[in-house]
């Protein structure tokens, strides 16, 4: 019985398997190329997985998949928010470069250019910026929102182009005054949450120090794997729900 399944498996695998693309796909479609860092950036968050199934058996894969997806969510969030507050002190810095070169009489797509060599960091936006003003095309830049808003407001009324920036830059340096502020306000709390979270960890460790072998309840015996998986859960609730207090408050 298990050898019939063996050519329906392999059947079913050759009738699912995709077609080489024709003529048409492969002129339109971009060829798809696998790198080794890509594949790398995948599977590495399989690592922990594979060590802790090997460790601590099917439990512990488990365990170990949910902090890891746990410490993904935390780092992204914190990658997003470092971003945010870098592209807005990026804006504050361009908007002030073009103020001040506007107030000194230079033409906007001039002082969009001088605002490119003080900002490396967005050169390229504001190069773009630049041209479509130069060439009187649409201004967009998705790096740029509220200098390219700004300057579209003010090219299409007919406004003072330096007022304008000016209040959009004052708009930008409010709001990273406000960022950094709270950023500062929530140390204290995260630190907290983290504390927290390293808690049971430590727990686990210093009872291993202390002669009550909790790693081997864990790990050899079948209610310490469902403790093992439901701990991690909620390890991984805890700081969805710390992540999503700190969300609130920074929308507020």
């Amino acid at each position: 019985m298990i050898t019939a399944w063996v050519p329906l498996c392999v059947g079913a695998a050759l009738a699912c398997w995709p077609d080489g693309p024709d003529r048409l796909q492969a002129a339109v479609e971009p060829a798809t190329t696998f790198r080794l860092p890509d594949v790398w950036s995948r599977v590495r968050w399989l690592l922990p997985a594979g060590l802790a199934a090997v460790l601590a058996g099917p439990g512990g894969a488990i365990a170990a998949g949910v902090l890891t997806l746990a410490w993904h969510q935390e780092w992204r969030a914190h990658r997003r928010a470092t971003g945010d507050l870098t592209k807005t002190t990026h804006t504050a810095t361009a908007l002030r470069t073009m103020v001040a070169e506007l107030r000194s009489g230079a033409h906007p797509v001039t002082a969009a250019e001088a605002a490119a060599a003080v900002v490396p960091a967005i050169a390229d936006d504001l190069h773009a910026l630049a041209t479509a003003a130069r060439l009187d095309g649409e201004l967009h830049a998705p790096a740029l929102p509220e200098l390219a808003e700004a300057w579209t407001l003010a090219r299409r009324y007919g406004l003072p182009m330096a007022d304008v920036l000016d209040a959009a830059r004052r708009d930008a340096e409010a709001g990273l005054t406000f960022a950094r502020r709270m950023r500062a306000k929530l140390a204290g709390p995260r630190a907290s949450a983290a504390v927290l979270t390293a808690l049971p960890v430590l727990c686990v460790l210093i009872g291993q120090a202390m002669g009550a072998d909790p790693l081997a309840v864990l790990t050899k015996s079948t209610p310490g794997q469902l403790l093992l998986i439901t701990g991690s859960a909620l390890l991984w609730a805890g700081t969805a729900w710390c992540r999503g207090l700190m969300g609130k408050v920074r929308v507020r």
